[in-house]
């Protein structure tokens, strides 16, 4: 987005009008598809970035790669995307690998059921009906286009000056231009193109007028065809990816493998698979959607797993009843038969048990693509709550700490400063992109959000709590404030920042001190939690607190200051560079 803003435009003109560009739109529906795919379509995501690039280059984006900094920084994007997108291919390769290993020589049919089970056709139906009004919104287009240049075609041509220029209260430019002795007034989206006594040339027919260079507003049904077309083509290739994946499974005999299962729960409808040897449900391996598929009587399957029987649908409305009236129990891991090569982005089936006690078993095919589980990502509910923000007693955290003679700090650590860095960078660049403009209203936006962006900065890059004898020293982005032990009534840990609550005073806060929520979910404790944990145990606990006081050199700096001069530097560099 940044390199697209930067790119500069072609000024509309009459010897090159602005109408219709179907090419640009068509790289931009897939560059837009490109990101998806990233997500869901590896191989599809490599496609699309290698046509990305043919059209930057076409472009000439390597050649202003040397001097453009947003096309060599998306020349990185996309190098580090086309580098991810690599390794997780790879890995999947390796995976598949261990799956085999893991299932040996032995190889089994498919089961019946499954044989016949047809994948993509949701997906194919939503296609075409997207597609369809991509198409529409294609030809509305192009009656504008036709109507312009048929009317255009018996309308007489006229030179004309640009006599004002204005913007109306949505923002859209108003041409005013004069011509044979008449006075006509234009509507522009791009009125920088038309400058006050530049000459522009116009068509009239009657009361009808229209300016050469910006003759029609298609613009509403080109969004339209962006809009259809992505989501179409999007559900087109999960579509053909479904279909092909479980036609390929179809083929001949499979691996098999021995596994435990466990069905949705609470708003979860995915299928979650354990090893064979998990039978507590400790460690998830891989989860997936799947739907039923069943035999008929003449042993075929009926294709799609919902018109066979009302059975399973009753089964699911009576689920989805029990989740309402928040009774659905969690269900019970299950035996069950895994066929196919388990790994990231694999098709499979399973035979299972449809409960734990039954005897009768049932076929369910995945409709999506395989899924490792992600440790610390795949609980819910209560138990995940609980795993997620774990509470320690003041016992338990205090048997780890023992008294010492000298002060006790907690700083600034890894994922707070990464957070600053980030924001640096943010602040960068805002100075850069505002002042590059020139002098405008946006530099308002820069004076109230930079002294933001500072603080937040030099909080994330540097924040200090140092505990001594007396109290806390608490630096922030702009001084380091002195809170005795006996003033201090709580200490809180929020997601992004720490609260120190003082009687009769205001609140010292330090925010942010890193991303706990990202940190939970790489299976680590937040830096800043555990602080605020000894904190209190050191507010609660007064044999615990240290004996001596904080030297200067221990109770920490703020950078507010020079990060301000850093940021005026800047600023005057990037001036001095216009």
């Amino acid at each position: 987005m940044w390199d697209m803003e930067a790119a500069p435009v072609a000024p509309c003109t009459s010897a090159d009008p602005c109408g219709t560009d179907w090419l640009g739109l068509g790289m931009l529906v897939v560059l837009v598809l490109t990101l998806y795919w990233v997500w869901r379509q590896p191989r599809l995501a490599l496609a699309g970035l290698g046509a990305v690039l043919t059209g930057f280059a076409v472009d000439g984006g390597f050649t202003a790669a040397f001097s453009e900094p947003s096309a060599l920084a998306f020349l990185v994007a996309a190098g580090f995307t086309a580098a991810g997108l690599v390794h997780r291919l790879a890995v999947a390769v390796r995976q598949r690998a261990l799956a085999l290993e893991a299932a040996g020589p032995a190889a089994q049919p498919l089961p019946a059921a499954a044989r016949t089970f047809r994948r993509g056709r949701f997906s194919f139906g939503l296609a075409a009906l997207l597609l369809a009004v991509a198409g529409f919104g294609y030809w509305q287009a192009q009656q504008v286009v036709d109507a312009y240049e048929e009317r255009a075609a018996g309308a007489t041509e006229l030179s004309g000056r640009v006599t004002a220029l204005k913007e109306d209260d949505d923002g859209i430019g108003i041409l005013k231009v004069e011509a044979d002795g008449r006075t006509y007034r234009f509507e522009t989206a791009f009125p920088e193109d038309f400058p006050v006594d530049s000459r522009v040339d116009i068509v009239v027919d009657g009361d009808w007028a229209a300016l050469v260079a910006e003759p029609y507003d298609a613009f509403g049904w080109e969004l339209l065809v962006l809009v259809g077309s992505v989501a179409g083509l999007a559900f087109l290739a999960n579509g053909v990816d479904g279909r092909t994946r479980s036609q390929r499974l179809r083929r001949g005999p499979l691996p098999v493998l021995h596994v435990l299962l466990r069905g949705g729960h609470d708003d979860d409808v995915r299928t979650w698979v354990f090893a064979a040897d998990d039978p507590e449900g400790l460690r998830p391996i891989l989860h997936f959607h799947s739907l039923y598929a069943f035999e008929d009587e003449d042993g075929n399957g009926d294709g799609d797993g919902r018109d066979a029987d009302d059975g399973p649908a009753a089964v699911e409305l009576g689920k989805v009843t029990e989740v309402l009236r928040g009774e659905d129990p969690p269900p019970p891991l299950r035996e069950a038969v895994l066929y196919g090569v388990p790994y990231a982005g694999a098709e499979v089936v399973f035979v299972a048990r449809d409960d734990a006690d039954d005897a009768e078993v049932s076929v369910e095919c995945s409709v999506t693509a395989v899924k490792p589980a992600v440790p610390r990502l795949v609980e819910r509910g209560p138990q995940r709550r609980k795993r997620m923000n774990p509470r320690r007693s003041v016992d338990e955290i205090a048997a780890g700490m023992t008294p010492t003679a000298g002060p006790r700090a907690w700083t600034a650590h890894g994922f707070s400063r990464a957070v600053g860095l980030g924001l640096l960078l943010v602040q960068g660049g805002g100075i850069w992109v505002t002042l590059d403009e020139g002098p405008s209203w946006t530099w308002l936006w820069l004076a109230v959000g930079l002294p933001w962006l500072v603080t937040a900065v030099a909080t994330a890059l540097t924040w200090r709590i140092t505990a001594d004898r007396d109290g806390l020293w608490v630096t922030g982005a702009w001084r380091v404030r002195r809170v005795p032990w006996n003033v201090i009534t709580s200490v809180r840990h929020s997601d992004d920042g720490i609260r120190v609550g003082r009687a009769e005073d205001s609140p010292v806060e330090l925010s942010p001190t890193g991303w706990a929520w990202l940190e939970r979910r790489l299976g680590r404790e937040p830096h800043a939690g555990r602080a605020v944990e000894e904190v209190q145990v050191l507010l609660l606990r007064p044999e615990l607190r240290p004996l001596e006081e904080a030297p200067t050199g221990r109770q920490g700096v703020p950078v507010g200051p020079p990060l301000v001069a850093l940021s005026v530097l800047w600023g005057v560099a990037v001036l001095l560079l216009l």
